[in-house]
C-alpha cells in the first residue's frame, strides 16, 4: 500500500553546530520520547487493524477472499510483534507507549465503520495507506533502526492488488457501487488527516520530531500533508474511484 504511496522523506541534512550545542541532552530526551510516541501510535494502529480485519473477513463473499483477509491479518500481527519488540529494546512497556493513542484510533474506526465488504477492504487499502505514509514521513527524523522498521510496516502489494482488482470488478459489474465508495474514500482521508493532525498537536514529543528539527518547519509540515493527500488521490485512481 504495485505501491502507490510516496517514498519516505528525503535524508535529513546535518544539524548545525549551534543547534547541537543547545541543550543536547534535552534534545536527545525529546527525540527518544518522539520515537516512543511514533512506535506507540504504529503499534496500536496495527493491533486495532488486526482485530478489524479479522472481523471484516466475516463479510467476505467467498472462502478464498476470507483466506486472503486472514493472511493480511496475520501480517498485521507480525508487524505488531516487531514494533513491540523494538519498544522493549528501547526499555519501554509497549502498553504504556500505545495507550495515549487508543482513544484517537478507536474514534477514527468508529467514525469510519464500513457497512459493506467493499467498504471494508477500501478502508484497509486507503486508511492504512494514509497512516503508513504519515509514519514514513515522520521516520525521516528518527534513528536508522526505527526508520527501517517503520518503512517495513505496510500492507503488502499482493493485498493492494487484490483490493484494486476486486473494487474494479465490482464497479464494472454494477456502476452504481462506485459513487458511494468514492464518497466513503473521501470520508476516510478527511478523518485520517484530521486524526493525524490532532495527535501531532496533542503529543508534543511526536510533533517535535517535525517542528523542532532544523530540516523541517511549519511550511514543510503543510507540504507533507499535501503529499499525503496526493498519495490518497493516486490510490483512489488505482481503484477507479477518483471522481
Amino acid at each position: 500500500m504495485s505501491d502507490t504511496s510516496p517514498s519516505a522523506g528525503a535524508p535529513v541534512p546535518p544539524i548545525d553546530a549551534a543547534a547541537q550545542s543547545s541543550a543536547p541532552s534535552e534534545q536527545g530526551d525529546a527525540n527518544a520520547a518522539g520515537v516512543i510516541d511514533l512506535l506507540g501510535a504504529i503499534g496500536y494502529n496495527l493491533l486495532s487493524g488486526f482485530t478489524r480485519i479479522v472481523a471484516d473477513s466475516e463479510l467476505a463473499p467467498t472462502l478464498g477472499v476470507r483466506s486472503q483477509m486472514v493472511t493480511l491479518a496475520r501480517a498485521e500481527l507480525a508487524n505488531y510483534d516487531r514494533v513491540v519488540a523494538r519498544l522493549e529494546e528501547l526499555g519501554t512497556r509497549p502498553e504504556e507507549a500505545m495507550d495515549p493513542f487508543v482513544a484517537a484510533v478507536d474514534a477514527f474506526h468508529a467514525r469510519t465503520r464500513p457497512s459493506t465488504f467493499l467498504e471494508g477492504i477500501v478502508k484497509v487499502y486507503v486508511g492504512d495507506g494514509i497512516a503508513n505514509d504519515f509514519y514514513r514521513e515522520v521516520s525521516a527524523f528518527v534513528d536508522p533502526a526505527t526508520r527501517e522498521l517503520v518503512e517495513g510496516v505496510e500492507t503488502g502489494e499482493e493485498f493492494a492488488a487484490f483490493v484494486v482488482r476486486t473494487v474494479r470488478e465490482a464497479t464494472k459489474a454494477d456502476p452504481r457501487v462506485g459513487g458511494p465508495l468514492a464518497l466513503y474514500g473521501r470520508r476516510l482521508v478527511g478523518e485520517a488527516l484530521s486524526q493525524g493532525q490532532a495527535v501531532a498537536v496533542e503529543r508534543d514529543a511526536l510533533a517535535a520530531l517535525l517542528v523542532d528539527n532544523p530540516a523541517s518547519d511549519l511550511l514543510e509540515i503543510g507540504r507533507m500533508f499535501g503529499r499525503l493527500t496526493e498519495a490518497h488521490t493516486r490510490r483512489m485512481g488505482a481503484l477507479g474511484l477518483a471522481h
